[in-house]
């Protein structure tokens, strides 16, 4: 369970899932051993009625399984206010670097204390679409590869959710050069009728 301060509690809730060492001004740090994507009663527990506005979750939802995946985004749904958003970032499938993607694939490059170690899926913009469509999410997505490696790029505001591992923002990136991207989506509570 997650404690939040009165101030906390009187803004519009924004939650960073798995924030490891990720702090943002007005943002809510979170780690697992807190707030477990797939336990329903620790978002119970911490958020009773409260909605969230925003849940930032960069490079997490590579360590679920695809329906994992599903079953955790179906229970954010249900914590998110209406036209409330889960910006999220993984590693691309479709990204045309063989390092790249040694370093992401499932299991991970090496031992297990590597970060990759834990990874169950390399997701490309169809499957992330998919994965968030079947918890009921409207899908924007903002940096991605096609099938052919064509990376494309939509202009996201940082300050709606900061994606370091990002095109704008990681510093492999240079010269018009890509040394590492991410798939990142907005997947987007619509308002119900």
């Amino acid at each position: 369970m997650i404690k939040m301060s009165e101030n906390e509690c009187s803004k519009p809730l924004k939650i960073i899932i798995g924030a490891s060492s990720q702090a943002y001004p007005d943002w809510i740090q979170t780690q697992e051993e807190e707030l477990n994507l797939l336990d329903r009663a620790d978002w119970e527990e911490s958020f009773k009625s409260k909605k969230i506005r925003t849940i930032l979750a960069e490079h997490v939802w590579e360590h679920l399984s695809y329906e994992e995946g599903v079953e955790a985004a179906k229970i954010c749904y249900d914590f998110l206010e209406p036209e409330g958003y889960i910006r999220c970032a993984v590693p691309d499938a479709f990204f045309r670097n063989e390092e790249y993607q040694n370093i992401v694939q499932i299991g991970g490059p090496g031992p297990k204390e590597h970060p990759a170690a834990s990874h169950k899926i390399v997701h490309n913009y169809k499957t992330i679409t998919s994965m968030f469509e079947e918890a009921g999410f409207k899908i924007k997505l903002l940096e991605y590869c096609d099938e052919s490696g064509e990376f494309h790029f939509n202009d996201w505001n940082p300050e709606d959710g900061f994606i370091y591992r990002s095109f704008q923002f990681d510093h492999r990136n240079k010269n018009d050069e890509l040394g590492f991207v991410s798939l990142i989506v907005d997947a987007v509570k619509e308002m119900s009728e």
